[in-house]
């Protein structure tokens, strides 16, 4: 199996970690070219995954059988307008691009192509939990939370310095956390329409929004979006309100409330992996997956306030 990365920061690291182990799960054999804009060491276990570090055009193999775009946003849509015929399958990291003026049909996809848009969130316990036992919610409103400190991110970086503090290259909070809005359409489908109020509220040194608040209205239920950089104490759920009363899942603890008040902890999973081994998956079968370029654009466009 032949591919290259577009962008080995930490997320495409990751992908590359749980690429090199899935293709040793299923005793594929891995080939990796990374197309690298800088020179800059790589960490000693991502090198040794590496095949050939590639910094110029020519240098690019004709075809791979996959691409990972794994660079800043604001380069999704002009490294896969100029680098998707080199390949029949692409795995693109979250958002698929920094705004819905960017087109997803005006990239040459390849009708038997298989191409993912990151979702990890889909294999979270919670959400597979819900998914399974959502029938028996009968959902009347469902509100969700994603609160955290851009600070405590990346330790080992200055914030501001980090894409998720530049709005240009397509930091803030609308973006940055587009997984709950991944999340809620993966279990309730688009909604009929959106209101939406965000921007920079908090003392922290960004240009990005820091704020984005959401209220989603479907033809059953309300549903509550809020997402921030500014909280010191991470919090990460949902809840879903029905008539039988709450139930409540937290993404960081694992626990579940059912509507009776009874609490557990569902074992962990590691979410990326999983989604690693679908991928995998869709490619040697040649099935689309779920996340499509298409699916993704229309989420993108519910970060801006609009149902596409």
């Amino acid at each position: 199996m032949k591919v290259c990365f577009w962008g080995l920061g930490s997320i495409g690291q990751r992908h590359l970690r749980n690429l090199k182990k899935v293709c040793e799960e299923q005793d594929l054999k891995l080939s990796v070219d990374a197309f690298r804009s800088s020179k800059t060491p790589l960490s000693e276990d991502i090198d040794k995954l590496v095949d050939k570090s590639i910094y110029v055009e020519k240098d690019l193999k004709a075809e791979y059988d996959i691409i990972f775009v794994t660079n800043p946003t604001v380069c999704h849509y002009e490294t896969l307008k100029n680098y998707i015929v080199k390949t029949r399958s692409a795995y693109i990291e979250k958002p698929i691009f920094i705004n819905t003026s960017q087109k997803w049909w005006d990239i040459p996809w390849r009708p038997e192509g298989t191409y993912h848009v990151a979702s990890p969130l889909r294999w979270h316990p919670i959400i597979q939990y819900i998914k399974k036992y959502q029938k028996n919610l009968s959902a009347i409103s469902v509100r969700i939370i994603c609160s955290s400190y851009l600070p405590d991110w990346r330790k080992d970086c200055d914030y501001r310095k980090n894409y998720s503090a530049i709005k240009k290259m397509g930091g803030g909070v609308a973006l940055d956390l587009i997984h709950e809005w991944d999340y809620l359409t993966y279990l309730f489908g688009f909604p009929q329409k959106i209101e939406f109020l965000k921007g920079k509220y908090s003392s922290l040194e960004i240009d990005s929004d820091d704020l984005a608040i959401y209220i989603a209205q479907y033809k059953d239920m309300l549903t509550e979006i809020h997402l921030d950089y500014f909280g010191r104490v991470p919090k990460r759920k949902i809840e879903i309100y029905s008539n039988g009363g709450l139930f409540e899942g937290d993404f960081i603890t694992n626990k579940i409330t059912n509507c009776t008040g009874e609490s557990f902890i569902l074992n962990n999973t590691d979410m990326y992996l999983c989604e690693m081994r679908d991928f995998i998956k869709n490619c040697l079968e040649g099935t689309k997956g779920d996340n499509t370029p298409e699916n993704a654009w229309k989420e993108l466009g519910l970060t801006e306030g609009v149902v596409l």
